[in-house]
């Protein structure tokens, strides 16, 4: 499985914002980071394909451009993210039209990563793509990694939800695991996948996560402090 992303910066740590402050006015409400997945029509890929790289993705952006404004700011915020998903041909167009994205591959998945937009003004087509209702097919378990990220599937998690969750799980662990393994990591070409564990294997193992557990806010879907997802490595 080969895993993709454009060339990152050397430092992940959105504190070091230096990107020009006149091109992005002082946010005035909450930010999110959007994430827009390719849901093609006719040949989808497989669900966990397209959770893996939802996360690559939303990282991919932070390693590229570190110092964007609004990094810091989001990060100290609600951390919100916004998978969107796009069929083929709106999945060009958002990448011709948006060129500060990040794009990240894993297997036959595709998905862009931007930096945090503000969530009452994001541009009218990323605003227009779908949120709920993403779904992608189940296909078979993919290969370990020696980073991957488990999700608690005994929540049930759409597709959508379950990469939103997924992402929040890597991106905790860019910002705070160990930054050997995180070299480590990059130098070897950030490969990523899932791993699905029922309850009580998920309790278990996220005794030795490599990162922060993810706990969900509730907004949608599952219990409010739900454990969904956290990532191992080794």
């Amino acid at each position: 499985m080969e895993n993709t992303a454009n060339d990152p910066a050397s430092s992940p740590d959105p504190a070091e914002a230096e990107t020009p402050t006149e091109e992005f006015p002082e946010p005035t409400g909450e930010l999110v980071q959007p994430i827009i997945l390719l849901v093609d029509r006719e040949e989808p890929c497989p669900e966990d394909e397209g959770i893996a790289v939802a996360a690559l993705a939303s990282v991919s952006a932070l390693l590229a451009n570190p110092r964007h404004p609004y990094w810091r700011p989001w990060a100290q915020g609600a951390f919100a993210k916004s998978v969107r998903r796009a069929d083929a041909k709106m999945f060009a167009k958002v990448a011709g039209e948006f060129p500060a994205h990040v794009m990240a591959e894993v297997g036959s998945a595709r998905a862009m990563g931007f930096a945090p937009m503000q969530a009452d003004s994001l541009p009218k087509r990323l605003a227009k793509l779908q949120v709920s209702g993403t779904t992608l097919p189940p296909g078979e378990p993919m290969d370990s990694t020696t980073v991957r990220i488990a999700l608690n599937d005994s929540l049930g998690m759409s597709t959508g939800k379950a990469a939103a969750q997924a992402a929040h799980a890597l991106f905790a662990w860019v910002l705070e695991g160990n930054p050997e393994e995180l070299d480590a990591w990059r130098d070897s070409g950030c490969p990523l996948s899932i791993q699905r564990l029922d309850a009580k294997a998920f309790r278990k193992n996220a005794r030795a996560a490599g990162g922060p557990v993810i706990h969900d806010a509730g907004r949608t879907e599952i219990t409010p402090g739900s454990a969904t997802a956290f990532v191992s490595v080794g």
